[in-house]
């Protein structure tokens, strides 16, 4: 797979940005990931903030530097205050993420997630199942786990893309990233990712804290992936399986650099 050189520039200057910047990253997310989401954020260099109150969702909305709005757990209070942190976010023009989880047949979390495709998010990240279903194109997974190969999600990730005038990034052995008009795929990872809670849900936050640190949205996108990714390659590397993989990982993504990036990074 041949390496964009441009991608593969953006992306040190991304990763460069979040450390010298710190951004502040708003998270409602499920509670499964939560500690490891905040670490995450920490280890790449960004600030997390677990904000899931009514009343305060809003107005931190506002002044953060990203906001993750993620389906994982959505409980009555969450939902509202997912409600109004992108309201604070449209307020505040904070870049935002929308992570569909395990959407299609559930009740509950898909008409949310629809409502929440038709206010615009910045990005939304998901599996190939999750997007298909966002789209309006299919119906869903298994819970969290993807039935749709990456490559059969590229129209309805297009679509929706087109829809929210905004990023789609479909996650896999092979991530796919579009703005509805260029597609980019990134071959990175280990197979370890999808062996340790909050793998793909911390993705989220750091895709959050990118945008906050380039102007280009699908750069700011190619960039997290790309770290996140090649981070899990470094960890990989370290770890006997996914107990000490959870570890390493942290750990990979406080070390990786400019060096990492352009020795393994896979882009096209």
């Amino acid at each position: 797979m041949r390496t964009s050189t441009p991608f593969i520039e953006s992306t040190v200057d991304a990763l460069e940005q979040v450390r010298l910047t710190s951004p502040l990253v708003h998270c409602i997310t499920n509670s499964v990931v939560v500690n490891f989401t905040a670490n995450a954020l920490l280890a790449v260099g960004a600030a997390p903030a677990m904000v899931d109150i009514v009343g305060e969702a809003g107005p931190f909305a506002t002044v953060a530097s990203g906001l993750l709005i993620n389906l994982g757990t959505p409980t009555p209070e969450q939902r509202a205050a997912m409600i109004e942190a992108q309201a604070g976010a449209a307020s505040g023009n904070t870049p935002w993420v929308l992570d569909p989880v395990a959407i299609g047949s559930l009740p509950v979390r898909t008409p949310l997630a629809y409502r929440l495709r038709d206010l615009h998010p910045t990005v939304v990240r998901g599996n190939a199942s999750e997007i298909i279903a966002l789209s309006g194109m299919g119906a869903g997974g298994r819970g969290v786990d993807a039935l749709d190969s990456v490559e059969a999600a590229l129209p309805a990730a297009r679509s929706l893309a087109e829809t929210t005038s905004g990023v789609v990034a479909v996650s896999g052995a092979v991530d796919l990233l579009t703005d509805g008009a260029r597609v980019m795929r990134i071959a990175n990872g280990d197979a370890l990712l999808t062996r340790i809670t909050g793998g793909g849900c911390a993705l989220g936050a750091v895709m959050a804290a990118f945008l906050a640190a380039h102007d280009d949205r699908l750069a700011a996108t190619v960039a997290a992936v790309t770290v996140y990714t090649v981070a899990a390659e470094l960890a990989a590397e370290k770890s006997g399986g996914p107990g000490s993989f959870g570890v390493a990982f942290l750990d990979a993504l406080a070390a990786v650099d400019a060096d990492d990036i352009a020795a393994r990074a896979s882009i096209s």
